[in-house]
């Protein structure tokens, strides 16, 4: 050692300081990388991302080669700079040496490739996954060894070694990865996305037409009523009941009724024979769950029973759809329920819906209870109020501006929410 140049001990230093920062910085470029863009990159065939999400299958291993490596370099590292420090300045050399090589060891073998591994995880991780496959193998007797003893000493202290996949998303964190995407993924079709994940929290009642606004025939009817009825609709199915609403019996299609109606064959008979059976679902059914079962029974349209089987409303796939898609508007581009004012405030219909209200008006009315505005109104002040009465909920001034005997409706909506929304009351 004494005979061998200073230039060469320096140059091999430069190489071992090299082999230490391939080291770091590949560790936490691997660590670092997404695991749903590293599987999608090795499904596709990418040479060097099948490596790593191989090697990455087994974080054990790889942490137990790189760091057996790292730290053998390290060592040399240590034991070079040592001798070239006392060559240098005799005793004092070791104490210098030791100094400098702290200091140069945590700038360019830890930080800054730890750093650089970090910031281009992919540019450097695959290519370090090319050189650790190999040497996996020719070190794979010590790094087993040293796993086992490593594995040995946490069961000792009772901690459990066994590796589980913690890459599967709970359900709100793959919201955050959807709204975290940002410009990867268009602005609609993020919206989108977020809904369909919205869907198993809402059930099919929050979105029906309630039982007051279902528009049906009665077999009991007269002809001329029913062709009333249908001539004022604006469906194209319609719920076929005897006697009341309770009693549906089956639904028709609107050219069906209207062929019946120009043949002048509008009675109970002939409806009975051209009408399709009726399809139930109970209110609790979650909205994605319902889609699935709109596709299995091949239908579009359903009546909504309760526990006691008794109707509550009626939904449709059209209903289901405008949640994921939003809801379908007028030209002008707002629901027909809701009637923009020159003072900038929203003549709303009290039986609106407060999921299709918030979401269209972006407000933050609470929609856990009462799924009407003319709802959530009642409830809050525990009666039918007269015309005018203004009302703060959630912070959003809400003035009753039609009423009728037994609901509110038409509601004036302010969308400027008041700072002092603690004190919400009627006026």
């Amino acid at each position: 050692m004494a005979e061998i140049p200073l230039s060469v001990l320096f140059g091999a230093l430069v190489v071992l300081l090299g082999l230490s920062a391939f080291f770091s910085g590949s560790e936490t470029a691997l660590m670092s990388l997404n695991p749903y863009r590293l599987k999608h990159m090795a499904d596709q065939g990418h040479p060097g991302a099948k490596r790593a999400w191989k090697l990455l299958q087994q974080p054990d291993r790889l942490i137990g080669l790189i760091l057996l490596g790292n730290n053998f370099i390290n060592i040399i590292i240590t034991q070079l700079a040592t001798f070239i420090g006392y060559r240098l300045f005799d005793d004092s050399g070791i104490a210098i040496a030791t100094g400098v090589l702290t200091l140069v060891l945590l700038i360019f073998a830890e930080v800054a490739p730890k750093t650089l591994g970090a910031l281009h995880s992919e540019k450097l991780a695959y290519p370090a996954a090319f050189i650790y496959t190999p040497l996996l193998k020719l070190a794979y007797p010590i790094v087993w060894l040293i796993n086992k003893m490593a594995n040995s000493v946490l069961a000792l202290i009772g901690v459990p070694t066994q590796i589980h996949n913690g890459n599967a998303l709970s359900h709100e964190e793959l919201k955050s990865v959807v709204k975290e995407a940002g410009e990867h993924i268009d602005r609609s079709h993020q919206e989108m996305l977020l809904r369909v994940l919205e869907l198993e929290k809402a059930s099919v009642k929050d979105i029906m037409i309630p039982r007051a606004e279902i528009e049906g025939i009665d077999l009991e009817w007269p002809p001329e009523e029913i062709e009333k009825t249908i001539m004022q609709s604006n469906y194209t199915r319609m719920p076929v009941y005897v006697g009341n609403i309770n009693n549906i019996v089956g639904y028709i299609h609107m050219r069906r009724i209207l062929s019946l109606a120009t043949a002048d064959m509008l009675d109970r008979e002939h409806i009975e024979k051209h009408m399709r059976k009726p399809y139930f679902i109970p209110e609790s059914t979650s909205l994605t769950q319902q889609l699935l079962n709109f596709k299995k029974a091949r239908r579009s349209h359903a009546i909504v029973v309760d526990e006691y089987g008794d109707v509550q409303g009626l939904v449709t796939m059209e209903d289901l759809l405008g949640e994921i898609v939003g809801e379908f508007a007028l030209d002008s581009g707002v629901l027909s329920e809701i009637l923009p004012q020159n003072d900038g405030s929203y003549i709303v219909e009290g039986s609106i819906n407060i999921r299709q209200l918030n979401r269209s008006l972006n407000m933050n009315l609470p929609d856990e209870g009462p799924h009407t505005l003319n709802g959530l109104i009642t409830e809050y002040l525990e009666a039918i109020p007269d015309a005018p009465t203004c009302v703060m909920i959630n912070g959003y001034p809400l003035e009753i501006t039609k009423t009728t005997d037994n609901s509110i409706a038409l509601v004036r909506v302010w969308l400027e929410r008041k700072q002092d929304a603690g004190n919400d009351g009627e006026s």
